[in-house]
Parts: structure tokens; C-alpha cells; sequence
């Protein structure tokens, strides 16, 4: 079993770097671009209502901030590990560096879960907000294409029709390339930035300061979706809002995904990653400081007077404030701002597929690279169908949980992998470097943890029945494949 710590070498990332199928084709700006549009979508689109309502309410700004440093610890070390080890494959290549290959087998088998995850949760917040798009030109379509089977209360055939057609088209722009896809991406993000600095402008004139009072409101039981009475507000409340909405800050970690297909992937991919979370921590805690100020936090009740509201909670701030014009425009910036958010997501989640398959944990299937297109198309495409097909037929509702612990547990294992590497490799060439690392690293794990245990008892339950099923996956077919432990294999390439 002591072959479950073998570490790959970075000599040998060295060879992957130089042997690459993919096109190097992307800029600092592209790279950040691509971790904007990772995370600006169902933070503010979708998470600020269920935030302020279910956790924090008007202090959901310092559920952000509390999300946000905890972000910022571990983009840290991301950054430092992305100018040593610049390729595909995020933390799972970074682990597979330092601590073994079991455990870059859970982070890759986590990160498998995040994106998947938030790729369904993402398209199927995106139909809720087609289906108001199309209602502003008074076309409404039947609630049978628009829900799945589960919560579908008529009779007959039912299934999410518009999440199913996304995602399909998703795949297509996926497997046509790189560089179409950052293309399509950045238009996106500028569309959509552009939306969210007018509903921090345009909200603030409709902000009604006594909607922020108490700011931390009193701790009490509130009924939560899964049917369980559970603490919320106060102190805990805040807590809990921030491992909540860790689901919104998915995304600088995206950029280091694509560090195959940076130019120079050493300087560019730190920098994206550093600078897309600053400027979207920034864009959050502003976003939900007008929108509870907008609206009062118990109005995103779902049982309320705007049962709605929970559901496209910036929207209808601006229509609840009489401003349709506004509303009308935030859904319209919304439904195409939340696909770059999806895109994102699955082309991350497609590279964390090539990047072990590389290493023989998972079937070269997975890694197979078009001859024109260079993108890694026979993944995309089965990642597409299995996406498309649960966000149609499956009620989505402890996907953001499961999402943020794929993501905090990646973020903890990056901050101890950091420190190993500082410890084994001292003198290993680092273009940046973590300041303070020893105290970056503490405040990284401890507060990634913390949230772990902060999120739903069944979302927690979900998770590790994902890394069980991960265990034994990884001993049937990753530990018998994988090329480092299969010398044969690997001198074969």
C-alpha cells in the first residue's frame, strides 16, 4: 500500500508541459476573465435571497467578507503553486506534487464533484431566469418543461427542457475550442459586470436604510428547504451564510485549470487568480448591501408575500421598488451572464478529467485531444451528457452544500500541500511566493475546515458517501493504472 504516497516528480510536469496537445492561447486578461465569469452568477443572482433569508440577513455583506478571506488564504497558495506547477489539473496536480497520489486522488475526486455540481446547480438557476426572460415578451412555457419529475406537481412527463438545451449547447462551444469559448466568455463577462455595477449604482438610490436594521438580527428556528428547523441570524447565522454561499466564490480555482492553455501560465495564472477574487469579493459585498437594503431580509421568504423573490432575488428588488425597466434588465443580464458561469465550470472540470487521466487514474478516454480543435472532446462531451441529463430530471437542492465541500476541501488540502513543499523543496524556483506562509497556511485550513462543519448535515453525508464511492473507484481501477506506480505505462508515452 505504500504506493498510494508515491509523488510525481516535477521533472515530469515539465514533460507534460512541453508534450501538450492544447493551445496555449490565453492572456492575464483572458485567465481572469474566465475566474470573473466562474464566480459572478449564482452568488449574486441567486444565493444573496436564500443568504439573507435562511442565515445571515442584512450581515450576509460579512458572510461574504468571512467567505472571502477565507478565499484569499487559499488563493495564495494556489497562486504559489501555479507558477511552480503550471498545468491542467488545479489542485489535484498539486497534490499529486507533493503529499501522494492518494491524496491527489480525493482532491481530483472532490473537484469531480464541485464542478459537476455547480454546473447543474448553475443551468438550473439559469432556466428559472429564461423562463422570466421569456415572460417579459409574454411567452410562458408549460411548467412541465420547466421542472423536473421530482418536484413537478401536475400529472404526466416533466423535465427542466431549457437546462437540457443549455448545457448541450455548452458542450458544443466546449469541444469547438479554447479560444471560442474565452471569446464567447469575456463578451459575457463584460455584459454582465457591467449589470451588477448598475445594481450597485441604480439599487443604492432605492436602498431604505431601516431595512438593514438590526444588521445582525436576533438568533432564532427558521424552517430550511430540506424541512428541518435550524438556527439562523446572530453570530452562527453569519457563519453558516458564509459556508452557504462558499458555493458563490467557486471559480478563481478555474483559472488554474487552464494553466496548459495560458501563454505564460508562470506570471499569468497568480495573477488571474489573485485578481478575479479581489474584484469580485469587492462586487459581492456590495451587491448584497443593496439588495438588503432594497428589499427587508424576510421578504425573500419563499412562503411570504414574494414567494418568488427567493428565486431571482435582484430582479425582483427592482420590481418589488416599481422599477420594472431594471428588473427587466437584471433578468436579461442574468440569463446570459449565468451561462459563462456553467462554461466555466464544465471546461474546468474537463481539464481536472485530463489532467488525471494523464496520470492513468482514470481512462484515456477522458484524455483524448481532437486533432483540430485541440480540446479534450470525448470528456467534454460525456461530461455534457451526464449534466444535461441531471439537471433536466433531478431536483436540484443540496447542490450549492455539496459544491462548497468539493471547494473548502480543496482549499484546505492546497494549504497544506504549500507548506509541504516549502519544507521538502526550499530551493525549488517559485516566480511567486506565499508571504507569511506559515501563518497563510494555519488561517487557510482552519477556517476551510471550520465551514466544512458548517454546512448541512445532509450535504456533509452526500459528500462523504462521494469520497467512499471515491475509494473504492481509485483501488478497483486508479491504483492499478496509475503510471507512476505502472513504470511500464509511463515510459510507454
Amino acid at each position: 500500500m505504500a504506493s498510494i504516497w508515491t509523488k510525481k516528480p516535477i521533472s515530469a510536469y515539465e514533460a507534460d508541459m512541453k508534450k501538450s496537445g492544447l493551445n496555449r492561447v490565453l492572456g492575464k486578461w483572458s485567465l481572469t476573465a474566465i475566474g470573473v465569469g466562474a464566480i459572478i452568477g449564482g452568488g449574486i443572482f441567486v444565493l444573496t435571497g436564500t443568504g439573507a433569508f435562511y442565515h445571515a440577513g442584512p450581515a450576509l455583506a460579512i458572510s461574504f467578507i468571512i467567505a472571502g478571506i477565507a478565499c484569499v488564504f487559499a488563493a495564495l497558495c494556489y497562486a504559489e503553486f501555479a507558477s511552480i506547477i503550471p498545468v491542467e489539473g488545479s489542485a489535484y496536480a498539486y497534490a499529486y506534487g507533493t503529499v501522494g497520489e492518494i491524496f491527489a486522488w480525493g482532491l481530483g475526486w472532490c473537484l469531480i464533484l464541485e464542478y459537476a455540481m455547480a454546473s447543474m446547480a448553475v443551468t438550473v438557476s439559469w432556466s428559472g431566469y429564461f423562463t422570466k426572460f421569456l415572460e417579459i415578451f409574454n411567452i410562458h412555457l408549460p411548467a412541465y418543461l420547466t421542472s423536473d419529475p421530482v418536484t413537478y406537481t401536475g400529472g404526466g412527463f416533466s423535465m427542466n427542457l431549457p437546462a437540457f438545451i443549455l448545457v448541450l449547447l455548452i458542450t458544443a462551444l466546449l469541444v469547438k475550442g479554447t479560444k471560442e469559448a474565452a471569446k464567447t466568455n469575456n463578451l459575457i463577462v463584460i455584459l454582465k459586470t457591467s449589470a451588477v455595477l448598475f445594481v450597485v449604482i441604480a439599487g443604492a438610490f432605492y436602498v431604505i436604510p431601516e431595512n438593514w436594521m438590526p444588521f445582525i438580527p436576533e438568533q432564532k428556528l427558521i424552517l430550511h428547504p430540506d424541512g428541518h428547523m435550524e438556527k439562523s441570524y446572530g453570530l452562527q447565522g453569519v457563519i453558516s451564510g458564509a459556508a452557504a454561499i462558499f458555493f458563490a466564490y467557486i471559480g478563481f480555482d478555474a483559472v488554474s485549470t487552464q494553466a496548459g492553455e495560458a501563454i505564460n501560465p508562470k506570471k499569468d495564472v497568480p495573477f488571474a487568480i489573485i485578481a478575479s477574487l479581489l474584484i469580485c469579493t469587492a462586487l459581492y459585498i456590495s451587491v448584497s448591501l443593496v439588495l438588503t437594503g432594497m428589499m427587508h431580509y424576510t421578504d425573500f421568504d419563499p412562503q411570504g408575500k414574494y414567494p418568488n423573490a427567493i428565486k431571482a432575488p435582484v430582479a425582483y428588488a427592482f420590481e418589488i421598488a416599481g422599477k420594472h425597466w431594471a428588473s427587466n434588465l437584471v433578468t436579461v443580464a442574468a440569463t446570459i451572464g449565468l451561462i459563462s458561469v456553467a462554461m466555466v465550470m464544465m471546461m474546468g472540470q474537463s481539464r481536472i478529467f485530463l489532467g488525471m487521466s494523464k496520470d492513468g487514474l482514470i481512462p484515456k478516454f477522458f484524455g483524448e485531444i481532437h486533432p483540430k480543435t485541440k480540446t479534450p472532446y470525448k470528456g467534454i462531451i460525456l461530461l455534457g451528457v451526464v449534466v444535461a441529463s441531471v439537471a433536466a430530471f433531478t431536483p436540484i437542492s443540496t447542490l450549492a452544500d455539496m459544491t462548497s465541500f468539493g471547494t473548502l476541501f480543496a482549499f484546505a488540502m492546497v494549504c497544506v500541500a504549500v507548506w509541504i513543499m516549502r519544507k521538502r523543496e526550499p530551493h525549488l524556483k517559485r516566480p511567486f511566493r506565499v508571504p507569511a506562509v506559515n501563518f497563510v497556511v494555519l488561517c487557510g485550513v482552519s477556517i476551510n475546515l471550520y465551514l466544512i462543519v458548517k454546512l448541512s448535515k445532509m450535504a456533509l453525508m452526500l459528500s462523504m458517501g462521494w469520497l467512499f464511492l471515491g475509494v473504492i473507484v481509485y483501488i478497483i481501477y486508479g491504483m492499478r493504472n496509475s503510471k507512476l506506480n505502472n513504470p511500464e505505462k509511463y515510459l510507454e508515452d
